[in-house]
């Protein structure tokens, strides 16, 4: 096999399947990028079992057709230190040639014919969103997701998908995040999308995209890419049960003001005191030590006595920056009980820091 491409194509193409690969075992097959040329196209897949992306390109010259593997990590290293000039790629015995002007560098390769294959679409059913604003609203609910949960699913977002609405669920136990898409839908049914798997779509694609889903997999594709990932097998939480039915406290809030106050108090302490006064909002850091933060915001809450929060401020701002609008609005009860956070049909339940 022999190909010629330019560096900034092969690098990118190369930058965009590092989080597919395995970093623990260099011996694995899959912490190798599979390449294939073939009528014109150039195929490059990485997979580490769990999570793929696959990438093609007309953009290659191909001098002679084949396959290889070669570790995706050392590929790019290579890749990155070369000129801004072509790249010659050629497979000779088992190992892969690099080489640009006088460099030349060399990787060892597996058998091709022993790389992972990815889960097709033939007939899996596809769902039918918008995925334009399908990613949107995963953006929204990314950073509520759990990282590391004995709770396995509680490690991905859930997508519920009803027959008159779409919602789309995270939670790490602390805070619980929703979005909801006005949808129409024939069949009604639930995924637990994994986190890495949300945060990689949310990378990768801005445009119109086909979804596939089966038990085991969710596969994405659009012209260039192809997308898939495990599903997590679990039951996920009643997420309904933890929004309050009602609130005693309703005040619209504006969304710039409100960002700037927090993120002042964030530079002593992450865990923050609110204090709701009729004609003002007050912001004071939550610390054990003499260091402290204040600041106050002039805003007519409506409110006959002060309601004070203890909350992580992170929480609070992860929330207020997917804010699309100029105001949100805080739905409130008790200081010791959850709270909602509110734009649209987008919310956030928080639990309160309990002192």
């Amino acid at each position: 096999m022999k190909i010629r491409s330019s560096k900034p194509l092969i690098e990118s193409i190369l930058i965009n399947l590092q989080p597919f690969l395995e970093k623990k075992d260099a011996s694995q097959i899959t912490s190798h990028i599979y390449l294939e040329a073939l009528n014109q196209t150039i195929t490059i897949k990485a997979t580490d079992g769990e999570i793929g992306l696959s990438i093609t390109s007309n953009n290659i010259i191909i001098e002679e057709e084949g396959s290889f593997t070669a570790n995706g990590k050392k590929f790019l290293d290579i890749i990155r230190i070369l000129k801004n000039e072509e790249i010659i790629l050629e497979t000779i015995e088992n190992n892969l040639n690099i080489k640009q002007n006088k460099s030349k560098f060399k990787l060892p390769t597996f058998n091709p014919n022993n790389y992972p294959s990815f889960p097709q679409v033939n007939n899996k059913p596809q769902i039918a969103l918008d995925s334009i604003n399908l990613i949107k609203n995963l953006k929204k609910i990314s950073s509520a997701i759990d990282n590391n949960n004995p709770k396995y699913e509680l490690n991905g977002a859930l997508l519920d998908i009803k027959s008159n609405e779409t919602k789309l669920v995270g939670t790490d136990t602390r805070r619980l995040s929703i979005a909801t898409l006005n949808t129409q839908n024939e069949k009604e049914f639930s995924l637990i999308i994994p986190k890495k798997a949300i945060l990689e779509i949310q990378k990768l694609f801005i445009d119109q995209i086909n979804i596939y889903y089966d038990e085991t997999n969710l596969i994405i594709q659009n012209e260039n890419y192809y997308f898939f990932s495990r599903l997590i097998n679990g039951n996920y939480p009643d997420y309904a049960r933890i929004i309050p039915s009602q609130s005693k406290i309703n005040i619209t809030l504006p969304k710039k003001e409100m960002l700037e106050s927090i993120k002042m108090i964030t530079t002593i302490s992450q865990e923050i005191k609110v204090v709701f006064n009729s004609e003002s909002i007050i912001f004071k850091s939550l610390t054990a030590d003499s260091i402290e933060a204040k600041t106050e915001l002039q805003l007519h809450t409506g409110l006959s006595e002060s309601f004070e929060l203890n909350v992580n401020s992170r929480y609070l701002l992860d929330f207020i920056t997917q804010v699309e609008q100029n105001e949100f609005q805080i739905l409130l009860n008790e200081s010791t009980l959850p709270f909602v956070l509110k734009d649209k049909e987008f919310i956030t339940v928080i639990m309160p820091i309990i002192t």
